[in-house]
């Protein structure tokens, strides 16, 4: 056997693994892999929680180092903290991840932690990340090259000597400078004592690829100037990682163009949606591609009904033949079927012969989840209405059957019931669960709720104003209000709230899509302005910076 070989079966593996530059979409479909059969998660701070979403529940991620210098082996060098974590878990046995912001291949350490992984025998293989120096720019509207094939150049500031400064100073390269915040103007210095002109543009960008990026523009003379301007410097955060892009590629003019990211009609918003994560999913996804950061916070916790045998007999009634018909109009009503199932021992075989129907999408995939598919789901509005409107009237030579079974909750309203016994069915009306007020909220959300850190909440129905009012509180006032329809509306504005945003149609991805629309429109009317563009929250009193009036 070769001594030298990798003993792949005494060590463990390591991966290491670029996250990327922030924004947790830009992972890519190998690393997202190799997070999910991680026994040790290893990750720079700045990206723990865009990887460690991906990872088992019982991933172990050490935050400390805490790596025994006795257990490395003679010939070793002595590495840094982390380097010791990982290479004591390969040791173990473990399949180790190693996860570092943008790419591998671009940070020295980690090259060093390859090493020692390939000098002990370790094996080790390279998932590729998107580098900072190229996700950053993309995402800020600065493109790196054009049809005429300009040379890159990548500096690091923090490493570069005066040769790099004195070779990129002297060509007409794009230059992209990594360096940190307060460091931008001695950075544009060094170009410019190296023979680059001071008006050549230059943008810089701070947290890149996330929702709190910003982007300036300026030049090589002015960017200090535009800093102070914009109050962004002096500051306590100076010493955080920007990307800087010096060329003409960045001029302020092409740039206004280009930039998708920031240009987005919610971003940077933070949204509140008074629901669960599981019921605000694709809600959440909605707000997410209009820039926004959704925030769930249930508003009604779900308890079994005070008399369950009406419940019961229902359940027994679908095994029996009782139902033509099952009509679902919410996730928890899956969930309170299939408990009942469960506590009797049936599973979705149960189903056969009864025609299912689901609310809305959602409601669908629950019930594909329980292993049944659903035979109506709404072609149009997912609501009551919306299903009534699809649902076959009872024909009594089709249907051997004229009952519905119809589990809800406490509170649901008759619209379903009133609509399926004008079209001539029998509905078994039945309380599957009820619904009660959530426990409050951490108190940090209460205080943002209250103080005006939201930029925007989302009211999808009346009990949702009451509930969030009742548990944390009144919104402030600078936060814009969206309301589903009339009702919400008339039951928020009966608790001092002001309604900015209506939906034109009574569904929450309508609803969503008219807050964007609300949020482009005061976008346009800023810029129109010539006032900055500034989120709802930032004009709350006491907020960093306060837009314009």
């Amino acid at each position: 056997m070769n001594p030298t070989a990798p003993n792949h079966f005494a060590s463990g593996q390591v991966t290491f693994l670029g996250a990327g530059p922030g924004d947790p979409g830009l992972l890519t479909l190998r690393a997202v892999e190799a997070l999910a059969s991680a026994d040790v998660l290893i990750a720079d701070p700045q990206v723990l929680d865009v990887v460690r979403v991906h990872a088992r529940a019982q991933v172990d991620t050490p935050l400390q180092a805490s790596a025994d210098e006795a257990s490395i082996p003679a010939g070793v060098p002595a590495l840094r903290d982390t380097a010791n974590l990982v290479m004591a878990a390969a040791r173990a046995g473990k399949r180790v991840v190693r996860a570092v912001t943008g790419d591998p291949g671009l940070d020295g350490y980690v090259a060093e932690e390859m090493l020692a992984c390939a000098a002990e025998g370790i094996a080790f293989e390279v998932v590729p990340g998107i580098a900072a120096a190229v996700g950053v720019p993309a995402y800020a509207g600065v493109p790196l090259r054009d049809a005429h094939g300009t040379d890159v150049r990548f500096i690091d500031a923090r490493t570069a000597d005066e040769r790099c400064w004195t070779e990129v100073g002297a060509s007409d390269a794009t230059a992209v400078v990594s360096t940190s915040l307060d460091s931008v103007a001695a950075a544009a210095g060094e170009l410019v004592s190296a023979g680059r002109k001071p008006d050549t543009p230059l943008t810089v960008t701070v947290a890149g690829t996330t929702t709190r990026q910003r982007t300036w523009t300026a030049t090589l003379g002015s960017v200090a100037q535009v800093l102070k301007a914009a109050k962004v410097l002096p500051s306590a955060d100076g010493g955080q990682p920007v990307i800087a892009v010096v060329g003409e590629r960045s001029a302020a003019a092409q740039r206004e163009r280009l930039s998708w990211f920031e240009s987005k009609p919610l971003f940077g918003w933070r949204v509140l949606v008074p629901r669960t994560k599981e019921q605000a999913a694709s809600l959440s996804d909605q707000l997410v591609s209009y820039g926004a950061v959704s925030h769930e916070v249930p508003t009604i916790a779900v308890e079994p009904p005070r008399t369950p045998q009406q419940m019961e007999r229902a359940v027994k009634g679908l095994v029996t033949g009782r139902y033509e018909w099952i009509a679902f109009t919410s996730v928890n009503a899956v969930k309170a079927v299939r408990e009942k199932f469960e506590e009797y021992g049936l599973d979705a075989r149960a189903f056969a012969g009864i025609k299912v129907a689901a609310v809305g999408e959602q409601t669908a995939k629950a019930l594909v989840a329980f292993g049944v598919k659903p035979d109506l789901v709404p072609s149009g509005e997912q609501s009551a209405a919306g299903l009534l409107e699809d649902w076959p009237p009872y024909d009594p030579v089709f249907d051997p059957i004229d009952r519905v079974f119809l589990p809800r909750a406490d509170i649901a309203t008759e619209t379903l019931v009133a609509g399926l016994i004008e079209l001539g069915w029998e509905v078994d009306d039945v309380t599957a669960y009820r619904t009660v007020r959530a426990s409050p909220p951490p108190a940090e959300t209460r205080e943002a709720i209250k103080g005006g850190g939201f930029d925007a909440v989302l009211f999808t129905s009346s009990s949702t104003v009451r509930n969030l009012v009742g548990i944390a509180g009144k919104p402030h006032n600078v936060t814009v209000i969206a309301c589903i329809g009339p009702a919400t509306a008339k039951t928020a504005e009966e608790h001092g709230l002001r309604v900015d945003v209506m939906s034109p149609e009574p569904s929450v991805h309508k609803l969503a899509e008219a807050l964007a629309d609300f949020g482009a429109a005061r976008r346009d009317a800023a810029i129109e302005a010539g006032d900055p563009v500034t989120r709802p929250s930032e004009r709350r009193p006491g907020s960093r910076r306060r837009a314009r009036s």
